[in-house]
């Protein structure tokens, strides 16, 4: 009988077979193996099965098939199949660094929490437009480094590109639910149940942003929309730092009209905030093109989230209109 492992890997999958390649390749190179992998195909047109077969003589990898009913619900059926002591949620677009587990095996050693949580960052083979991505989705510029960043404007929210909980977590809060920003939601829960929430920074993951700007814009729309969703079912959740992609979506438009019709140094605000968004990057990544390209790569997450907080803020808080959130969990969970 093989021991119980400590870990219990969980990766939803919907049509990543090249991503979970790689994933697989990343877990395989671990230096502490005490876990196991459970990946769930949640209806894909092209299963990663290949890949999952290429590394399952090196690694503790189980593989499901399940008709497709969302990311939650194929992390909860991965949840119920799961032996570990704690669980590790990643996304299948995650490359895992080699002593990821070993530290943050470490960590809970020393400092034990109920609920984990590490930071991304990219990987020296990213593509120049994901770690434009990469950096505008992690700045303190753009995000306040509610991410994980080094400097934080809110209590840090464990994402499901790497995230953890006990079993006990588990047993006494559940599952995810299918919902967006379903992660933020499972970690309003964990705090509301009195378990401890702590950022584990040395457990960073390698995540794979969005390859180009219009798929990013929209996927950061959506969280906007949802952090909208997320203050119907939890009214204190909203917080100043939530709101700062919207207040500079509308301040940014009020400048570039005035700059237009009355004076061009209204526009000054915006270049200054440009060129401190360049110099951070440049700083930071050490290279002149992906520095160029974080310019449209923060505008696009600051205007998309912005844009979808926007109109859900009008559309559900002002005008009353559309769903409440009982029905939307309800609908996304197919009932």
């Amino acid at each position: 009988m093989e021991p119980t492992p400590k870990y219990s890997v969980i990766v939803p999958v919907y049509n990543r077979i090249d991503e979970v390649d790689d994933l697989l390749k990343s877990l395989v190179a671990q230096t502490f193996t005490n876990f196991e992998v459970i990946l769930i195909e949640d209806g894909s047109t092209q299963p990663c099965l290949p890949a999952v077969e290429k590394y399952s003589g090196n690694l503790n990898v189980r593989y499901y098939y399940k008709d497709n009913e969302g990311r939650s619900i194929a992390r909860n059926y991965g949840l119920e199949r799961a032996n570990g002591t704690y669980f590790v949620f990643f996304d299948s677009d995650c490359v895992i660094p080699p002593d990821y587990f070993a530290t943050l095996n470490s960590c809970l050693s020393e400092n034990p929490v109920d609920c984990f949580g590490g930071p991304d960052a990219a990987h020296q083979s990213f593509t120049p437009t994901q770690k434009a991505i990469s950096f505008a989705m992690t700045s303190f510029l753009t995000t306040g480094g509610i991410r994980g960043g080094k400097v934080q404007m809110e209590k840090f929210v464990p994402r499901s590109f790497n995230m953890g909980y006990s079993r006990k977590v588990y047993e006494t809060v559940g599952g995810f639910r299918e919902m967006f920003s379903e992660d933020i939601d499972m970690s309003t829960r964990v705090r509301q149940g009195g378990f401890s929430i702590g950022l584990i920074r040395p457990a960073y993951v390698y995540h794979k942003r969005r390859i180009d700007f219009r798929k990013f814009w929209r996927q950061v729309y959506v969280f906007g929309m949802s952090r909208i969703t997320l203050k119907l079912l939890y009214p204190d959740s909203l917080k100043l730092v939530h709101t700062l992609p919207a207040l500079a979506v509308v301040i940014g438009c009020i400048l570039v009209l005035l700059g237009l019709f009355v004076s061009p140094w209204w526009l000054l605000p915006i270049g200054v905030y440009i060129v401190a968004l360049f110099i951070s990057a440049l700083i930071s990544t050490r290279s002149f093109g992906i520095a160029l390209r974080t310019v449209p790569a923060s505008i696009v997450q600051i205007t998309g989230y912005g844009c979808g907080f926007i109109k859900a803020f009008i559309t559900k808080i002002v005008l009353g209109r559309g769903r409440n959130i009982d029905e939307e969990i309800a609908i996304r969970k197919g009932k």
